[in-house]
């Protein structure tokens, strides 16, 4: 049984649950998830640096193998475990999603981050409301190349839902869920309206759900 290390309300890890989800893959049956992070602590243990030096979440053991960095992860599961061709196989989609990844990770969610810590994990005498403000703000603006992708097609790859729609959509819940929390710290949110046509279907059409339990709103 594959373990997976991570507490439920950190955005990698969510990548990782909504992934086992649609592949299929069943906790208690299929894998096990341990909490770890922030106050559940373990993260520092040696047990935990024996897996991942870097102290982060999510980690996954299958049998032999370790893995850390989630979206690796995501890229280990479809290859491993797509047997019912949730996603699609094609190289075309294939690397139409992970560019999608790479976009997330190092250059959309470095910037949100700081609205993000700013606002959630920061103590409000210690905020810097400028930076939090234009960091939303340039993160509306880079959402705006995800729009204008989703114009054409229905979602980041095609018109297939692929691993690369995991970690936007989630970036992009937390871009709106900001808003709604602190709207006078962001400042106005801007309608993209493909966006908002491919979160509803992501919502309709996917196991979303799996994290979007009421207890994971981002505040806590």
């Amino acid at each position: 049984m594959m373990r997976l290390w991570g507490r439920k309300s950190s955005i990698n890890v969510q990548k990782i649950l909504w992934c086992l989800a649609e592949l299929g893959l069943e906790k208690g049956k299929d894998f096990k998830r341990i909490d770890a992070g922030l106050h559940f602590g373990k993260n520092r243990t040696p047990e935990f640096l024996a897996l991942n030096p870097n102290g982060l979440v999510p980690t996954l053991e299958d049998g032999d193998l370790v893995l850390w960095e989630s979206n690796t992860i995501l890229r280990y599961l479809i290859r491993q475990y797509n047997t019912s061709k949730r996603f699609p196989s094609d190289i075309a989609s294939q690397y139409q999603s992970e560019k999608w990844m790479d976009w997330q990770v190092g250059t959309m969610w470095p910037v949100l981050r700081v609205a993000f810590m700013g606002l959630t994990r920061t103590p409000e005498s210690e905020r810097n409301y400028d930076s939090i403000c234009k960091a939303y703000q340039d993160t509306s603006d880079l959402l705006a190349l995800l729009d204008q992708q989703l114009s054409k097609q229905q979602y980041c790859s095609g018109n297939a839902f692929h691993i690369g729609d995991i970690p936007l959509a989630l970036c992009v819940s937390r871009w709106i869920l900001l808003n709604e929390t602190f709207p006078d710290q962001t400042g106005p949110r801007t309608q993209l309206h493909h966006i908002d046509a491919w979160m509803q279907r992501i919502e309709t059409q996917t196991n979303y759900q799996v994290v979007t339990e009421k207890e994971l709103n981002i505040v806590k």
